[in-house]
This record gives structure tokens, C-alpha cells and sequence, in this order.
């Protein structure tokens, strides 16, 4: 069936899948006030919803609507910030994070478990806002608030584990120590297709080691910032705890741009391209400040001769087609050994025939929308250049109507085509021939990223030569599991034009201090490192 929706002054045609949900032509009125969408008042969006918070709500910039990417229809208002209103934040957090800096850690970690039970209160409505704003499906959007509540009980646990050193000395009478001290503000830049997880990972580790944090997210997904700072200041409220400990500011570059260049932000963590990181990371170095830079990833999955196939297809499917191609960590090129290349791709068209594509609200519907128009002009260029290649489309290459595509795989092309050393953040899949595991190795690491690979392998030699020294140079190195999906207790980054930084868990708690050696001298005497005499 097909119906046309009337969005931003134009009919656009939506081709529908039969198990999807009717759209019919609907008026341009916002969604927060259509009953079906009720459950918007749940996380306290209201049509107009002021996009900064210092300890109070505010907002002195235009007033521009989230549009929904699934039936691209307004959900409600936002007052963005302005750099004037990022002034007044960044004033609130420093002054925060003095008094922050000097609460007990188990204190801290006490106000973030609070956090991340307002956060658990919430978790359906809250995952709905998710997929309504990104375009994500249910399951997925409910799943990056569990990230957030999962984040949330691990800093609470590290903020009574945040422990130093004592290190022997090689004078009489001395001790070294090794304590680590908050750094004062963090801030935090964030991508549309992970509105709130990536956000909780800085806020809540840097939190317990007594940092401040401002926020900004991407403009078109305003609302999951907004109502994740909302659950935020109900906690400090109640604690009496100032509201600059959790800064938010929504807002376009300009916001972005003062807070890359302001001293006063000690450490930046940004989350989105490889381009725009290298731009950011050059100059928070230009201003000696501190860096943690996650950015795009040419994943793969290689798949070796003896690989378990009824375990790779649907790993395959869930990395490729997940988020709609749209996560740092899906799968696009797809590593398969010469003889397996036919049972493979038969295997996965057979299982991408059986996705079904639209509103990703519904149940049953496995890749929902691109989030935007460009993201779906990418996608078509893609098409049409792996065509032009010579890459035959195995399956998918059409645009479904409005922002949703078909997941798509695409063989023939060279592993070492610029378009498939190009990451496209859409749902193509390279399928790339190998002749063994050197070659495949070889093939893996010849983009120029480098966030997460997995092989598919029963051998048990394959498998510590894939994790080891000579094998995969990605950040996260799997086995016999997709390269996304990533759990809260490993350090979460990449290497080379990943951008090298780490959240999350492990002890990437360290980037969010500053390291300092104490000696103590508790004898009368004075002697000298390296046995010096200056007598």
C-alpha cells in the first residue's frame, strides 16, 4: 500500500511494508499532542521545551522543531542555546565542580545511583523518545537506556574502588604515593544515533572522580537531552547538590565550536566523524587540553573456512542491519574465505529478504529509518558508485520511501575500492573475498580506521593470532560475536582515525583525572634521588 504524508510543505511517498503501520496524510501538528504519543509527558517533554539547564532552564536561541525521521513530522519545540547561554553554563559547572571536587567519592557514587534509578523508572518512555528522535528500533532505544542504567550502577561501585599506588622509595625514609585528582570540567559532544548511552559513559565515571560535566548533543536530538537532564536535576535537586554538575546546552556549532576552544573545559570528549574529530582534536591540542575522541569505524567480520555459519548469519544481520547501518561499530565489508563466499551471501540474502523495514515503534520491524535526508542521498550515491564499479547488488539498493532504504549487500568490488575503504553510515555490506587468514587480517586492517573487527573461527590457533599482537589493530578485537553491541565494562574506543580515546568501563576512569606522584619525606635528613650530593 502506499499513502502520502505531507512533511515540510511536500507529499512524500512511503511504500509500506504490509506489516507496518498505516500512515495516513496527518496534519504538521506537533506529536506531543496526538494521544498515541502520550507517553511524551511520562519524560517531560511538553510543544515547547527550553534546551539549557545551569541549576535552572532556559534558553535565549531560536526555537526550532525535533523531527521525527520516522514519519518526519515535528515531536515538539526546543529553545536551543546560544553561545551567551554557554557562558552562563560553563560558569555553573566550574564553580560546581570545586565544591564536586571535594565531596567524598562514595558520596558522588551515591547521587549517580540515584541517577541511574530515576533513569531505570523511566526506561520504556525514555527508550521510546529514543527511537521516535534517532529512528532506532524499540528494542534498541530501550536498550541504550539499560546502557545508561548499567553505567550508572558500575560508576557507583568504581567510586569506592578509585585507588592509587604506593611505590617503593629509593631514599630512607620515604614513601611515594600515586593519587588521582578530578580535572575540574568535561565536556561532552555528542552524535544523533546514540542520543543518551554515550553521554551517560563520560557523566557518570567522570562524575565519581569529582568532575563536572556540560553537555551538548546533536541538534536533531534535542529531546533525549532534555529529558535525560531533566531525570539528571531531579537528583541534585534533591540533594541539594548545584545543577551545574550536569550542564546541558542544546545548540547548533557555535555552541560546539566555544566549547572546543575554551580552556576552562578541561578535558573534551566528542563523539561523531573522523573529519570533523580531527578538526576538534587539533584544536583542543593547540590549547594544551585534554582529548578522549570517538569517531567512525570501517568495521568487519572475517569469516574463516571452519566458521560456524548458523552463528555468523544472524551476527551478520544484527551489525549490518542494526540502527539501520547508523552505528560507529556496524559491520560494512564482510571478510569471507574463498570457499564459503557463494554459501555465505546465499545464506544472508535469504536472511535480509526476511527483514522487515518501517516504523521501528512497532514490533517485529527490524530497521527503521535513516536519520536524515542527507543519510539517504549517501546511501543512494553509494548505490550507483558501487554500480558504476562493477559491484553487483546481491540484494536491496532502493530507497522504500521517505528515509527508509533497503539493507543492502554488494559483492565483486576490491577490498581496496575508495568506496569501500570509505565508511558510509548506512546499511551496505562489501562482501570481500579472502584466501586465508593473512589475507584476511591484511584486508582488516588496510582502512583507516580502527574501532572493531570479529572473526568468525572454530581454530583455536586463528583465534589468539587474531587477538594478538599481529592481528586485528582495532580498539575492540571479537570472536564468534558481531563487532557492535559492546558491554559498559570494557574500555569502548578505537585506534588510528578512531581517534584513540576510551569510555566506559575498564580503567578509562583515568582519563577524566590527573595523575600525581607524592613524596614524603618523614625523617630530618635530606638525602637525594640518584645519590646526589649538594653538600
Amino acid at each position: 500500500q502506499h499513502y502520502f504524508i505531507q512533511s515540510n510543505l511536500r507529499m512524500s511517498l512511503f511504500k509500506l511494508t504490509k506489516n507496518s503501520r498505516p500512515l495516513a496524510a496527518r496534519c504538521m501538528s506537533m506529536l506531543v499532542n496526538d494521544p498515541a504519543y502520550s507517553w511524551l509527558g511520562d519524560v517531560g517533554i511538553k510543544e515547547l521545551n527550553e534546551g539549557v539547564y545551569d541549576g535552572s532552564w532556559g534558553g535565549r536561541g531560536k526555537v526550532v522543531p525535533s523531527i521525527s525521521p520516522i514519519n518526519e513530522q515535528p515531536i515538539a519545540n526546543v529553545i536551543e542555546g546560544t553561545v551567551e547561554d554557554y557562558e552562563d553554563v560553563v560558569r555553573a559547572s566550574k564553580e560546581a565542580s570545586k565544591q564536586w571536587a571535594m565531596t567524598p567519592a562514595p558520596v558522588r557514587g551515591e547521587v549517580i545511583r540515584q541517577i541511574g534509578e530515576n533513569l531505570r523508572a523511566k526506561l520504556e518512555p525514555l527508550g521510546k523518545l529514543v527511537s521516535l528522535e534517532m529512528g532506532k528500533i524499540l528494542p534498541e532505544g530501550i536498550g541504550e537506556v539499560q546502557e545508561a542504567v548499567d553505567i550508572a550502577d558500575y560508576a557507583t561501585g568504581l567510586s569506592r574502588m578509585i585507588n592509587g599506588k604506593v611505590i617503593p622509595s629509593e631514599r630512607p625514609a620515604h614513601m611515594m604515593l600515586e593519587q588521582w585528582h578530578p580535572l575540574g570540567v568535561v565536556g561532552v559532544i555528542t552524535a544523533f544515533n546514540f542520543p543518551v548511552a554515550p553521554y551517560f559513559w563520560n557523566f557518570t565515571i567522570a562524575s565519581v572522580c569529582g568532575n563536572a560535566c556540560l553537555w551538548k548533543g546533536a541538534p536533531t536530538t534535542s529531546l533525549s537531552g532534555i529529558a535525560c537532564t531533566r531525570l539528571i536535576a531531579e537528583v541534585l535537586d534533591a540533594n541539594k547538590l548545584p545543577g551545574g554538575l550536569s550542564g546541558l546546552v542544546s545548540g547548533g556549532a557555535d555552541v560546539g565550536e566555544s566549547m572546543v576552544n575554551d580552556p576552562r573545559v578541561n578535558l573534551l570528549s566528542f563523539t561523531g566523524s573522523c573529519q570533523i574529530g580531527k578538526q576538534v582534536g587539533t584544536k583542543v591540542q593547540q590549547r594544551m587540553g585534554k582529548l578522549i575522541l570517538e569517531l567512525g569505524g570501517n568495521n568487519a567480520i572475517s569469516v574463516m573456512e571452519d566458521a560456524d555459519l548458523g552463528m555468523l548469519v544472524p551476527a551478520v544481520c544484527f551489525a549490518s542491519v542494526g540502527t539501520a547501518g547508523q552505528r560507529c561499530t556496524t559491520t560494512r565489508r564482510l571478510i569471507v574465505h574463498k570457499s564459503l563466499v557463494d554459501e555465505v551471501v546465499r545464506r544472508l540474502v535469504s536472511a535480509y529478504k526476511q527483514v522487515k523495514i518501517g516504523d521501528p515503534l512497532i514490533k517485529g520491524n527490524l530497521c527503521g529509518p535513516l536519520h536524515t535526508v542527507a543519510a539517504v542521498e549517501s546511501y543512494k550515491g553509494a548505490i550507483a558508485e558501487a554500480q558504476q564499479l562493477g559491484g553487483k547488488i546481491e540484494t536491496g539498493g532502493n530507497v522504500v520511501g521517505g528515509r527508509y532504504v533497503e539493507p543492502t549487500i554488494i559483492t565483486g568490488l576490491p577490498h581496496d575500492a575508495p568506496l569501500v575503504l570509505r565508511e558510509t553510515f548506512a546499511p551496505i555490506l562489501y562482501v570481500l573475498p579472502c584466501d586465508d587468514f593473512e589475507d584476511a587480517v591484511a584486508i582488516n586492517n588496510e582502512v583507516a580506521q580502527g574501532l572493531s573487527s570479529s572473526i568468525f573461527t572454530t581454530n583455536p590457533e586463528y583465534i589468539f593470532r587474531w587477538v594478538g599482537a599481529g592481528g586485528a589493530d582495532s580498539g575492540i578485537c571479537n570472536v564468534n560475536i558481531p563487532t557492535n553491541g559492546a558491554e559498559i565494562g570494557g574500555a569502548f574506543g578505537g585506534e588510528k582515525e578512531t581517534g584513540g580515546g576510551r569510555e566506559s568501563g575498564s580503567d578509562a576512569w583515568k582519563q577524566y583525572c590527573r595523575r600525581a606522584t607524592c613524596t614524603i619525606n618523614y625523617s630530618k635528613e635530606l638525602p637525594l634521588a640518584q645519590g646526589i650530593d649538594f653538600s
